[in-house]
């Protein structure tokens, strides 16, 4: 989880009032002595919000092909009918939804909020290249601007990619979560200009269970795998990695 999903879940569970004090001051705080004192595991709490970048190096040719093997995966949806991709609109959620859409060789687009026309182009361009129907799943919050930005996201692919056939479904957060899965809510943003025209109280996506968002996630991707064609690519790929095996260790032996 994140740890504002930690607070959410606690607020739902009515261990702590729905407050910005309780968040910082309760939640904030004792998540940050438990991992100090070691009884919570630091990567039981997700933060992508801070990376580094670095080269991958090897120590020789033997150990490039070591890890090769080790790593090696074919393409997925290179002999798939259709082209999915992820879009998330929160970057502290892609720790959540990666363990899934790494699984199954899906991109994991993550927007921060509105996407800049730069990040869609580059998306239009790699979706018109796959040739083939595109199925977007949108995760984001239910507010003004959450509903705003993933319109935004799907007329722009659309203007940006006339060619392709694009399909997109807001996957979360939806109106009728809200009810079945009695999701916290906050106040809306009345200082958000869209707010006029949407009715109700937000709902950020991080209110969702991460292993709930995680089952959204497999489920509307595994529904347009062929399991035959997938279980050939897995023969083919154990092949390879057998073939790789094979150069390290004639490689070594040399």
């Amino acid at each position: 989880m994140t740890v504002r999903q930690v607070f959410y879940r606690a607020e739902t569970e009515r261990l702590i009032e729905k407050t910005e004090n309780e968040y910082k001051q309760t939640i904030c705080r004792l998540l940050a002595n438990m991992r100090r004192d070691g009884a919570l595991p630091y990567d039981w709490l997700s933060d992508n919000t801070r990376w580094q970048r670095k080269p991958r190096t090897y120590s020789g040719l033997a150990g490039m092909l070591d890890s090769a093997q080790r790593t090696y995966r074919r393409a997925i949806w290179d002999d798939q009918e259709v082209y999915v991709e992820i879009w998330l609109e929160k970057e502290a959620l892609a720790g959540v939804l990666w363990e899934v859409t790494a699984k199954w060789d899906v991109p994991l687009m993550v927007t921060k909020g509105y996407s800049s026309l730069s990040f869609l182009h580059s998306a239009a361009e790699t979706i018109a290249s796959e040739n083939k129907p595109a199925f977007l799943y949108y995760f984001g919050d239910l507010d003004p601007s959450g509903l705003d930005a993933s319109r935004f996201v799907i007329e722009t692919l659309r203007e940006m990619a006339p060619e392709v056939e694009i399909h997109f479904e807001r996957v979360a957060v939806t109106r009728e979560q809200v009810e079945e899965m009695d999701l916290p809510t906050r106040p809306t943003k009345k200082t958000d200009s869209r707010a006029k025209s949407f009715d109700g109280d937000s709902v950020e996506v991080d209110a969702i269970k991460p292993s709930k968002l995680r089952e959204m996630a497999n489920e509307v991707i595994v529904q347009h795998i062929d399991t035959d064609l997938y279980e050939r690519m897995r023969e083919v790929e154990s092949a390879e990695r057998e073939t790789l095996r094979e150069m390290c260790e004639r490689l070594e032996a040399g």
